[in-house]
């Protein structure tokens, strides 16, 4: 069938994930461009409204395994169901989420059904290519879309000859997007002995303990972020104070990480998390373009930089010139004296 498969992750709160919110979103463009149908699979214990959860976002067919044995992923058991899932139903195209999980499982996925597998892309599209070898056309084909040789270039990768197309997409990329509130699909149960062995239950689990997530900028409205040109971990103290004063969070570049001035938490950019806030203001960022790549669909950004001619500067709505540790204080001053 030509459908479209979006593997759903769930969160510790039992809830469908952001990043599949935001996968059937875009998989749901792409289904009305081939005129295909939208199917999501999810895997759990006692998950409750997925009704709710997908069908805003298009989703026409939901593929849910109840079970308690997989209240939390593991890797043989999901493998199992899935492949099974896929053998069954032959959709033209599976996402998964570029998380941990989908990492672990989607390659696993790809090498057992011997086809291709675009990892960590930031766009997809359909369209047509033709083989420069044999001349031949092939129409409406993925194009899966990333970032290649250290995000010096956009490469566009297709499999033409192999089902499903595969690909991860990296959070935060595509825009989370309602499709239609009233919109109505179905339900299909799977049976839990059909797509489980015992055999996938061979490790056993100790105990699992999970680690709160202390820093979570991804659904920041206002980041302040910081490059290597703030200097020193001292000065991006001033970041934080001007985050806190207008209600934001503080986000960096790699260099910054790298050179120890903030937590790896708060890395954007290719090798980091992608934002899509309503106020980004760049302070003594170059602008990279792999930084570039995981900011650059904010609403405005600011940027705050001694070099006029900054990377950053060609895609800033405001361009402030200047070291940020002179400005980022008059700016914490002028915000709460008109707060007064």
């Amino acid at each position: 069938m030509n459908n479209i498969l979006v593997f759903c992750e769930i969160t510790e709160e039992k809830q469908i994930a952001e990043v599949s919110l935001e996968l059937c979103s875009k998989a749901r463009k792409l289904a009305d461009r081939l005129n295909s149908s939208l199917e999501a699979i999810v895997i759990g214990d006692r998950i409750t409204d997925l009704e709710k959860q997908l069908y805003p976002y298009g989703v026409n067919t939901i593929f849910y395994l109840d079970d308690p044995r997989v209240c939390f992923y593991q890797t043989l058991p999901f493998f199992s169901t899935i492949t099974q899932l896929i053998k069954e139903e032959t959709p033209d195209i599976v996402l998964f989420g570029a998380t941990s999980v989908g990492r672990d499982l989607a390659p696993r996925v790809a090498s057992y059904l011997r086809c291709g597998l675009t990892a960590d892309c930031t766009s997809l599209e359909i369209g047509d290519h033709t083989d420069a070898k044999t001349n031949t056309v092939y129409k409406d084909i993925l194009y899966q879309i990333r970032p290649a040789f250290g995000g010096n270039i956009i490469a566009t990768i297709v499999s033409p000859e192999t089902r499903p197309q595969m690909a991860t997409v990296r959070e935060g990329v595509m825009k989370k997007e309602i499709y239609n509130n009233e919109h109505q699909g179905v339900i299909r149960l799977l049976e839990a002995d059909k797509y489980l062995k015992d055999n996938d239950f061979c490790i056993e689990i100790l105990s699992r303990n999970i680690e709160t997530q202390k820093i979570n900028i991804k659904g920041a409205p206002i980041i302040v972020a910081g490059g290597y040109g703030m200097g020193s971990k001292e000065n991006f103290a001033l970041l934080h104070e001007l985050a806190e004063t207008i209600g934001g969070e503080v986000g960096a570049t790699r260099a910054a990480v790298d050179a120890g001035f903030t937590e790896t938490e708060r890395q954007i950019g290719q090798t980091g998390i992608t934002v899509r806030p309503k106020l980004y203001i760049a302070c003594g960022i170059s602008g990279a373009v792999q930084h570039r790549a995981g900011m650059d669909q904010s609403s405005m950004i600011i940027s705050i930089n001694t070099d006029p001619n900054a990377p950053i500067n060609a895609i800033a709505d405001y361009t402030i010139i200047g070291d940020a540790t002179d400005i980022i204080p008059k700016m914490i001053k002028s915000y709460k004296s008109n707060m007064l």
